[in-house]
């Protein structure tokens, strides 16, 4: 899925070294819900089985390529499929700091929206952000996302607990 400068694909083989780092910087572990680092094995493993599709696993890894660099710039992920109440949660990541705040993430998000939508036909999509999180609410409401609720104290943090928020767009053509 090719989008203005990025693109969506597959995951490769060759990204295990990627993901090896991206899933073990500590500093997404907050986003992701994570409170321990991934092997290479478990993570070779995972890329073994991603050719298998959304109705068989429930979730899609992508990853996020910047077309004029060359360059494996982040990952969105389709996960928590529901294919009755046609449903699926979403999450971003644009791992390197010199490609945020650029709008890769913008069109990143407005692909997978859109193969959401006009592909797997699904009626609505939603994500979970946490309170200090402002630039990812923003980015999702900027694309039609509207918040439906607060989980109050759901995550802790070392000096305390952060709320979540939780945001929904639905399909208007659904």
């Amino acid at each position: 899925m090719r989008f203005r400068e990025i693109s969506l694909r597959a995951l490769e083989p060759e990204d295990l070294e990627l993901l090896y780092e991206w899933e073990n910087d500590m500093s997404n572990w907050l986003i992701s819900n994570t409170v321990r680092p991934f092997s290479k094995y478990t993570l070779k493993r995972y890329l073994e089985n991603s050719h298998k599709d959304i109705y068989e696993t429930g979730q899609v890894r992508l990853m996020i390529d910047h077309n004029t660099d060359n360059k494996t710039i982040g990952t969105i992920d389709l996960f928590d499929y529901d294919p009755f109440h046609k449903r699926a949660g979403i999450g971003i990541l644009i791992a390197h700091e010199e490609y945020r705040r650029k709008g890769f993430a913008t069109m990143a998000l407005e692909c997978l929206i859109n193969y959401c939508f006009k592909t797997l036909l699904l009626r609505q999509l939603y994500c979970s952000i946490l309170s200090n999180n402002k630039e990812s609410m923003a980015l999702f409401s900027k694309l039609g996302f509207i918040q439906a609720g607060v989980r109050k104290d759901w995550i802790k943090v070392a000096d305390g607990y952060l709320d979540e928020h939780l945001f929904q767009l639905l399909n208007p053509d659904a």
